[in-house]
């Protein structure tokens, strides 16, 4: 189990990334389905309101999550449910990045859902495909360089996130310490080695993570051509 023993920042940093990159990708999915697909009073609003991380100061967004997430909101009862605590934890964490990402991932697969013709959905339900059918063997493969780039900016906002995640899971080295903390402490300390090669680390995964997206979206659109 992550909390068995002490993790190193970069290892810290991939698995929560890689668990908010997951679920904010099925939940933007979902939701830019929605907004894309479904009428609805109040969707305005909605829709508005997932688009709030993109402006809120990190902290505002964070005090949110804090009190959400904390005694006053859901941390009692995830705290039951699971005995673990979900504030000032490595889950935490994750679920400020998911947050921070999710109007990402929602921007990202939107307008491709917008812009997808119905012909081929329609043709499926006429063969007797039911929505989930149609969703699952129709339009996700008809967006799926969204659903690559969508999720890849996810990992990488999540990789990023430094405000909200202080707020709701602070700055606990070996439990919730990322790299990002880690850069801004080394720093603090006047470590500039240490600094140093937490940046270049992070510069790498995401410049590697941008080239991969970038050949897989040349690739689907040479297929498409073709």
């Amino acid at each position: 189990m992550l909390l068995d023993r002490d993790w190193t920042p970069p290892e810290l940093s991939l698995w929560i990334s890689t668990w908010a990159g997951v679920f904010a990708l099925i939940l933007g999915t979902a939701l830019a389905w929605v907004f894309a697909r479904v009428d609805f009073r109040g969707k305005w609003l909605v829709e508005g309101m997932t688009m709030l991380p993109l402006v809120l100061p990190p902290t505002v967004l964070g005090y949110y999550l804090l009190v959400a997430l904390g005694r006053r909101g859901i941390g009692p009862i995830f705290e039951q449910l699971f005995s673990l605590p979900l504030v000032f934890s490595w889950m935490g964490a994750v679920v400020a990045a998911i947050v921070a990402a999710l109007p990402l991932v929602i921007q990202t697969i939107k307008p491709s859902i917008l812009n997808l013709s119905r012909e081929a959905e329609d043709a499926a339900r006429v063969d007797g495909c039911n929505e989930a059918q149609v969703f699952r063997f129709i339009t996700l493969p008809l967006i799926r360089t969204s659903l690559v780039g969508g999720g890849i900016l996810a990992f990488l906002r999540a990789l990023g996130e430094f405000g909200a995640t202080l707020m709701v899971a602070g700055n606990i080295p070996g439990r919730t310490q990322t790299m990002s903390m880690a850069v801004y402490d080394a720093v603090q300390a006047n470590d500039v080695n240490l600094a140093n090669r937490l940046v270049l680390l992070l510069s790498a995964i995401t410049f590697a993570l941008l080239f991969v997206a970038l050949r897989i979206s040349d690739r689907t659109r040479q297929g498409d051509l073709q």
